[in-house]
């Protein structure tokens, strides 16, 4: 008899250890965007890759704020709080419902070339 068929509660034990560890790492992990995640706060209902909808296109949108013209972190606020005018009329409404980390995570996907 091994070692570890006398105290099968040890495994246990260790594998219940290692997968709260895991889970809580998943939990904090940081969000990496994709047109999914776009498509989880419709975003895809104002934006689109290449074509302007209601409001400018995440090609357009890098244009303007990519190669070193802004960084992900200002584009993320702006999404957060909002804008009127910079893109016309239609103004951007606040979305602060979405948590900081994906709002971080989706525009960095939009300077990246949201691919």
């Amino acid at each position: 008899m091994t070692h570890d068929e006398r105290h099968p509660h040890r495994i246990t034990a260790s594998l219940v250890a290692a997968l709260a560890i895991g889970a809580s790492m998943a939990g904090s992990a940081p969000a990496f965007a994709s047109t999914a995640l776009a498509q989880k706060y419709a975003c895809v209902a104002c934006h689109q890759p290449a074509v302007k909808v209601v409001g400018p296109s995440w090609k357009e949108i890098g244009a303007r704020y990519g190669d070193g013209k802004g960084t992900a972190a200002q584009l993320a606020a702006s999404m957060k709080a909002g804008s009127s005018g910079k893109w016309g009329a239609m103004p951007m409404p606040a979305q602060a419902q979405v948590p900081d980390a994906d709002l971080q995570a989706l525009a960095q996907w939009v300077l990246d070339g949201a691919k």
